[in-house]
């Protein structure tokens, strides 16, 4: 009797009541499907401890990701790499830093081209290698070697330290120095070729492009000329005093000796939450 004098003496509280209660459910679960979305890479993760977006360490290292773009040996964006971003172990950016201030007073930059790894992107490597389908980029990365025995070269691991987020692929460039767009992709030129005839990454002549999967990349080849082995001289002896040792088959590889994590990491290259994505080159 209760209820029925409610509805005939005040139905339009009942009706608000109502409504109310409906505007409630409908917000909740759209807040609940929201929250089951994925995150976009341009919001920015949390780092694992003891890692460091390297623009928040340096903002004045170039930055040039490979595997985020198209612009590198397989020819697409690489496994686990969501952004065009270095992220690496605080230690190793601190080093970096210290050789940036170095090269400054010689008005010259790093320019990073990888930085950590993914684990999954190591495995899309290795898939990639066994694929004789596909074999698009080797007119620029790897002109006179075999792609399948790029892992027994030594040119891919299995295990990469990258993935310890203290190692790193990196280059010299002026100060001046600063990413053009390129938009069509370049046109494929052999990583071999002389400085003004490969492809222009903007770096001082290095005697090959980034990445070049050949004999020529070895950082004591005589082949490059003795301005180009002067230039890997001044690289590797100006990370060494940062505390980086180098690898005799990339000139452009680097490992920080005293490094503070013994295994590998498997999580995603994000966007760092201080800036936007870089676009993919």
């Amino acid at each position: 009797m209760s209820l029925d004098c409610e509805d005939r003496t005040t139905p339009g509280i009942s009706r608000r009541k109502l409504r109310v209660r409906a505007g409630l459910v409908l917000i909740t679960g759209l807040v609940l499907i929201l929250a089951a979305l994925p995150v976009p890479a341009l919001a920015g993760t949390a780092l694992p401890k003891g890692f460091v977006y390297l623009r928040d360490a340096d903002p004045t290292i170039v930055q040039d990701i490979r595997y985020a773009g198209f612009h590198n040996f397989v020819g697409r964006p690489i496994r686990g790499y969501l952004a065009a971003e270095c992220i690496l172990s605080d230690r190793a950016a601190t080093a970096l830093k210290t050789v940036q201030g170095m090269l400054a007073e010689k008005k010259l930059s790093l320019i990073v081209w990888d930085c950590y790894r993914p684990r999954r992107a190591v495995d899309d490597f290795l898939q990639w290698s066994k694929d004789p389908a596909h074999a698009e980029m080797k007119a620029e990365f790897y002109p006179r070697t075999d792609k399948q025995k790029l892992f027994a070269l030594g040119y891919l691991a299995t295990r990469s330290a990258h993935s310890r987020g203290s190692t790193v692929d990196l280059g010299i460039v002026p100060s001046t120095f600063s990413l053009p767009p390129r938009n069509p992709p370049p046109a494929l030129k052999a990583c071999t070729l002389p400085k003004g005839e490969r492809f222009e990454d903007g770096t001082i002549d290095l005697g090959t492009g980034y990445d070049c999967l050949d004999v020529m990349g070895n950082t004591s080849n005589a082949s490059v000329g003795e301005a180009a082995l002067r230039n890997r001289q001044l690289l590797k002896s100006t990370m060494a005093k940062a505390g980086f040792r180098p690898y005799a088959r990339e000139w452009w590889h680097f490992e920080l000796v005293n490094e503070p994590f013994g295994q590998g990491f498997d999580f995603e290259v994000s966007a760092a939450p201080s800036s936007n994505e870089l676009p993919a080159r």
